[in-house]
């Protein structure tokens, strides 16, 4: 399962192309800076990366479009974790 959307690098502000994808239960990211550009894979995803993708999981889960509720459950589980993560890091 792929999901995509763009943003904005807070590094740079320039626009990115981000691909969050699951393959054997497992969610890696992607991005890259041009629409017809390569994906770099390793992208060590945000807490608004992890808001963004469990939003579009529950949008596709109610259009009945190959998302389960196991799969919001387990985004909603490592969205809680990199809270957490970036709680320890701010204090």
């Amino acid at each position: 399962m792929e999901i995509k959307w763009h943003d904005n690098d807070p590094e740079t502000g320039e626009r990115r192309y981000l691909c969050a994808e699951r393959f054997a239960g497992v969610w890696k990211f992607r991005f890259k800076f041009q629409r017809r550009g390569e994906w770099t894979r390793g992208l060590e995803p945000t807490v608004a990366m992890w808001e963004h993708l469990v939003d579009a999981l529950e949008r596709r889960y109610w259009r009945r479009e190959g998302v389960e509720e196991a799969d919001i459950k387990q985004v909603k589980k490592l969205l809680a974790e990199a809270v957490r993560e970036e709680e320890k890091r701010n204090s």
